[in-house]
């Protein structure tokens, strides 16, 4: 498999015991990618001390998706290209999705915004 970025909705469900076979599986090959924003909004959850610390363990472990200033005027150029589209994605959304493209990967997403970025032929979606 290519680059799988995984977006913030599917680890909750993970997180949460959501049995997610693919999503073992990605892991234990090595082909999952963090978005840094996806971290972030991650470790906003009102969790626990423990809880928290054993997350950002969790994703210390997960390759980091590398975002230098060319990859965030990549991310103004989707929404726009998104916005001609008749499509409005936020930053957020969009560095997700430009975290696939920088990688040649798929976003796994319950995120509907990422069904129709892929319908529009803008990303590639993972479907499982």
């Amino acid at each position: 498999m290519s680059a799988l970025v995984v977006d913030t909705t599917v680890w909750v469900d993970f997180f949460r015991g959501r049995s997610l076979p693919r999503l073992e599986q990605a892991l234990q090959d090595g082909d999952v990618v963090l978005p840094p924003i996806v971290a972030a909004e991650l470790v906003s959850a009102p969790l626990a001390t423990g809880e928290r610390h054993r997350l950002e363990g969790f994703l210390r472990e997960l390759p980091l998706a590398p975002t230098p200033v060319d990859h965030w005027f990549r991310v103004g150029n989707l929404r726009s290209a998104a916005a001609r589209k008749g499509l409005t994605v936020s930053t957020p959304d969009a560095h997700v999705a430009q975290v696939a493209r920088d990688l040649g990967g798929v976003v796994w997403s319950e995120d509907q915004v990422f069904a129709r970025l892929a319908a529009k032929s803008l990303i590639r979606r993972f479907v499982p």
